[in-house]
């Protein structure tokens, strides 16, 4: 059995704590958490224990999922703890991935230990697939569209307003750009051109509803360069209508072959229910692939490109082969 134990426990530590009590070839050993852990409530009924416990090194897993933010958590934690144990990650800042990586492998190397970084489903899945995709048609152009979903960190930003009491957005792809890539148009997409964003905001009582959506439409980095629609709805609408967490997306890759330029289209699609729950069920396979790869003496930061497909399977390669191939 492959010990896991998890830190953090918001919708992504559920979401592994799920996939792992599925895996039959996996445990669960325990929650670490920053918080008092009598205070965490947990689905499993394994320990909950504090991050102290787990900042001595003498914890018994084989794999720490750490399901931290990628803003100010994962920059740090991910290198402390590769120190100490096997350690996987959904770091998704796309920019600063080299510098995420570097840092981790550096702590890994040391320590004999794997780091795996950057894992979910994008960066992750779709990473794999655009790789998989130049790689086969070399002369082509890739493209991603995510949604329609709700965007967690768009919807912090939101709630982090003056006036805002809470807050949904929802990424989507333009319906035309999406026709467009799939004829194997091949376009030039501005960033505006390929998304807009759709905003569910309650508010207090007596707000400035025209600053608030003025705050909102011209936010940089967030809002700015999109099309941007905002809606003001009760309290009770938004749990009603907007409380689960749907994601997804297509990358669509479109290139040429032979002499005669014969066109092909590759796409790889999601339509999720829950991001966190999917995030962490691709976590958890790529855990079972880490330990793995650490017992055969295999160390240092890696990414979902360095992982073989049958690591991330309980199945063993005599039925893969049989049955997948």
């Amino acid at each position: 059995m492959i010990k896991v134990g998890i830190l953090g426990y918001g919708n992504l530590g559920r979401g592994v704590e799920a996939a792992v009590t599925l895996s039959e070839d996996m445990e669960l050993v325990a929650i670490y958490t920053r918080r008092n852990p009598s205070t965490v409530s947990v689905k499993s009924n394994v320990p909950v224990k504090s991050t102290e416990e787990l900042d001595t090194g003498k914890e018994d897993i084989d794999v720490l999922v750490i399901c931290g933010g990628s803003a100010t958590d994962l920059p740090e934690m991910t290198p402390k703890y590769a120190k100490l144990y096997n350690v996987i990650d959904s770091f998704d800042t796309h920019a600063r991935i080299p510098e995420h990586f570097k840092n981790v492998d550096d702590a890994s190397q040391k320590a004999g230990k794997i780091g795996l970084i950057s894992c979910g489903w994008d960066p992750g899945m779709f990473s794999l697939n655009r790789l998989y995709a130049t790689a086969i048609l070399p002369k082509g152009e890739a493209y991603t569209f995510w949604g329609k979903g709700v965007s967690q960190g768009h919807s912090d930003a939101i709630r982090r307003i003056d006036g805002v009491i809470d807050a949904r957005q929802y990424t989507v792809p333009v319906k035309d750009a999406l026709d467009r890539v799939r004829a194997g148009e091949n376009p030039e997409l501005s960033t505006r051109e390929k998304h807009t964003r759709e905003c569910y905001v309650v508010v207090e009582e007596g707000a400035d509803k025209a600053r608030i959506e003025k705050e909102i439409k011209e936010m940089p980095n967030y809002f700015a360069d999109y099309d941007t629609t905002v809606n003001f709805i009760s309290e009770e609408e938004l749990k009603k209508n907007h409380s689960g967490l749907p994601h997804g997306g297509s990358v669509i890759y479109t290139g040429e072959t032979g002499f005669e330029g014969n066109k092909h289209v590759i796409e790889y699609s999601l339509k999720l229910d829950s991001n966190p729950e999917f995030t962490g069920a691709v976590l958890t396979a790529y855990a079972r692939a880490v330990a793995r790869l650490n017992s055969e003496g295999v160390k240092g930061a890696k990414t979902v490109f360095d992982i073989a497909p049958a690591y991330l399977s309980p199945i063993s390669s005599d039925e893969l082969r049989a049955h997948f191939l």
